[in-house]
């Protein structure tokens, strides 16, 4: 069973979350809205290490995990035009 919780720190809401075997996962959305608004999250996901720091997690995580458009997006980041 998945549990959310939230920690307020400095006024901004931070999400906890808890899966079957006890591991804790910090959102680290809710920390970077929380400090620069959704620009930081727009300009990180951007990045090129970033998406291919995202197809590793998710290469050794997902079963389903579509490679083929996994390699169109690694592609494309990090161009001036690439905004996803």
């Amino acid at each position: 069973m998945v549990k959310n919780k939230t920690l307020t720190i400095k006024g901004a809401q931070i999400t906890i979350i808890s899966n079957n075997s006890n591991q804790e996962y910090i959102s680290l959305t809710d920390i970077a809205r929380s400090q620069l608004q959704e620009v930081v999250i727009i300009k990180w996901l951007s990045l090129k290490s970033t998406i291919e720091y995202l197809g590793e997690w998710e290469s050794l995580y997902n079963p389903d995990f579509n490679y083929t458009e996994f390699g169109t997006i690694k592609n494309e980041a990090g161009s001036n035009n690439y905004i996803k």
